[in-house]
């Protein structure tokens, strides 16, 4: 259980912050960058809960969002050598949580009728604010991406972040009346 009793500690105050393994690196680095966007899809995903009206969908929303607390964690838990085994004291990402979101992929398309063309952010609100949600989680991948051209990532959250982005371009759908009102893009319409 995290107990926090102050919420500023200054320790930042000189550009750098701490890693779970006790070191500290620049706030500007791409391991940070990486857990800031994951955080900013986490925040962007809480935003869209709040428009869906379907308790099921919210609970898989929230559920989401703690395994995206967990993913930054892992994320802030430097393994230079590659080895990402969780244990008692260090919170790893596991293939069971992308295998979980692909259960729950496989089980909101099976409502869907298959698409016919690309489909644009929007619809309901509901469902463009899960757009807003894909897109940031797409940002959050690309970070994890390059922060992997540097450093291990545990290939288990790169897996999570990658099936994550699916599921809630499935979700917008679904919200989106089973995909009935789903904005299709229409090639060269402007033109």
């Amino acid at each position: 259980m995290v107990k926090l009793n102050r919420i500023y500690t200054r320790t930042g105050d000189d550009g750098t912050t701490g890693l779970v393994d006790g070191s500290r690196i620049p706030k500007h680095s791409v391991r940070i960058e990486a857990i800031g966007m994951v955080d900013e899809a986490n925040s962007a995903i809480g935003l869209a809960v709040c428009a869906i009206a379907d308790e099921a969908h919210r609970a898989l929303l929230t559920r989401v969002q703690n395994d995206l607390f967990d993913l930054g964690a892992d994320l802030a838990t430097p393994a230079e050598d590659g080895d990402f085994a969780p244990s008692e004291m260090v919170l790893r990402m596991v293939p069971a949580q992308a295998e979980w979101i692909e259960a729950r992929i496989d089980e909101l398309n099976e409502r869907l009728e298959p698409l016919t063309s690309f489909v644009l952010p929007g619809g309901s609100e509901a469902a463009a604010r899960v757009h807003v949600a894909r897109a940031t989680t797409r940002a959050a991948e690309r970070a994890m991406t390059a922060l992997a051209g540097e450093s291990p990532v545990n290939p288990a959250a790169s897996a999570y972040i990658n099936r994550l982005s699916d599921l809630l371009f499935v979700l917008a759908r679904v919200l989106n009346d089973d995909g009935s009102t789903d904005v299709k893009w229409v090639p060269g319409a402007n033109r």
